[in-house]
């Protein structure tokens, strides 16, 4: 493996590529350190740390919000926009019509995203500098009070053009660049918080038994990184075969090729959408907790109890949340990617099944048994710390499960293009 490091840097074109984007990540550390005046930081990171969502929030951007940087929102608001495109693709017809008109439809997809990002953006900035300025965290700021108004607006302006600014870097590494660049942005704000995370976890094993409880803990996280590599490479090959025709006196076709079906087609997808609806509750409980009515503030103190993440019942529903929008998502995605359609136009056809409907139910059939796997998988990785803090009694988390999906996808991902650039230019990559 070093000696492919050393073959990539042999490259002009390849060490170009790797320099730039280490080159964006620094710069995106830099733009992530630069916090929003008056905010009180030691508060900020102990509140962060308590909840699930902010948590959440924080890992996309890049520990960002921990100080209320340029960069709080990180590129949150655009995963969603993407997100929501992609969903609304094959409901809205004028999208469905660009989704069929190649790159140039793509691109104009992609446009419709950015601009959806921007409103996304100063929503998700006013909620969370109200939710802040309620708790304190932000000294002698009311949102958009007589005084206030221009600040205000200059804070959400402010954050949403931290977000674009993101997204733009992120788009620079990804052409200029090696992998997804905004895989890349979220990837190295997990890597740039190990450091932090790993001195809480020492700090907290003292004892005989806490150091035993960290030495499990860390088992089971490298057993988690085994599972999840071996579940994103993990596919069933359906055979297709091209029927020959003849052109010109020419034959052409007559070859066999597979249809990998991923095991886990779905990502870490299923796991945002199943964390956001669970905290839902418990944001509503924040907010009814400041009443005046008692039985209100009683309600609210046993919604908060109920939904809290270190509860049996909140990980049971979390965890049929996250199979149930396992087989959601990858089939939403199954339904874009009109495989059957394409194999009956290009004259290709899955051995003993018919083209068109009887290979779609087929492929539709092979999919959700796989996906079953991804499925109980992601949802066991989804609940994962909530058992091993509980069998281990380590409480301070080296990395939660969507944390693990993406450093783990996200490295495989680079690897894998690296691997490619190497193969081109005839030298031996990283994977063997």
């Amino acid at each position: 493996m070093l000696q492919a490091v050393v073959n990539a840097f042999k490259i002009p074109d390849l060490r170009r590529k790797i320099l730039f984007t280490l080159a964006m990540l620094a710069a995106f550390r830099f733009i992530a350190s630069i916090p929003v005046p008056g905010v009180d930081r030691e508060g900020l990171r102990a509140y962060v740390e308590q909840s699930q969502l902010l948590g959440m929030l924080n890992l996309f951007s890049g520990s960002g919000l921990t100080n209320f940087s340029v960069a709080a929102l990180g590129v949150y608001p655009y995963i969603t926009a993407s997100i929501i495109t992609q969903l609304m693709t094959p409901i809205i017809p004028r999208l469905t019509e660009l989704s069929n008109e190649g790159q140039q439809g793509r691109n104009r997809i992609n446009q419709y995203t950015h601009w959806l990002t921007v409103p996304l953006a100063l929503l998700q900035g006013y909620g969370q500098a109200l939710l802040f300025a309620r708790e304190g965290l932000i000294a002698n700021f009311g949102l958009f009070d007589a005084d206030t108004f221009l600040p205000t607006l200059a804070i959400l302006f402010t954050l949403t053009a931290g977000t674009m600014l993101l997204v733009f870097i992120g788009e620079l590494i990804t052409e200029n660049g090696v992998g997804n660049g905004v895989s890349i942005i979220i990837f190295g704000g997990i890597v740039a918080s190990m450091p932090g995370s790993i001195g809480s976890l020492v700090t907290g094993g003292s004892t005989t038994n806490n150091v035993f409880g960290i030495v499990f803990f860390l088992l089971i996280g490298l057993l988690t990184v085994v599972g999840v590599v071996l579940i994103n490479e993990g596919q069933r090959r359906i055979p297709v075969h091209h029927a020959k025709r003849v052109r010109s006196g020419r034959v052409y076709g007559g070859n066999t090729t597979h249809i990998p079906l991923k095991v886990n087609s779905a990502g870490m997808i299923p796991l945002i959408f199943a964390v956001s609806i669970m905290v839902f509750p418990g944001m509503i409980a924040s907010f009814l907790q400041g009443s005046n009515n008692g039985s209100v503030r009683s309600f609210a103190g046993t919604l908060t109890r109920f939904f809290s993440p270190n509860t049996f019942q909140y990980n049971v529903i979390y965890f049929f949340m996250v199979v149930g929008f396992t087989y959601f998502y990858t089939m939403v995605v199954f339904q874009q990617q009109k495989i059957p359609e394409n194999l009956q136009r290009q004259g290709a056809f899955v051995p003993g099944v018919r083209p068109g409907r009887n290979t779609a139910e087929y492929l539709q059939r092979v999919l959700t048994r796989i996906t079953l796997i991804g499925a109980l998988f992601l949802g066991t990785v989804a609940v994962l710390p909530y058992v091993a803090a509980a069998i281990t009694n380590v409480q301070t988390l080296l990395l939660s499960s969507t944390s693990l999906l993406i450093v783990v996808g996200v490295a495989i991902d680079t690897m894998r293009q690296l691997e490619a650039q190497l193969m081109m230019r005839n030298y031996e990559g990283f994977i063997r």
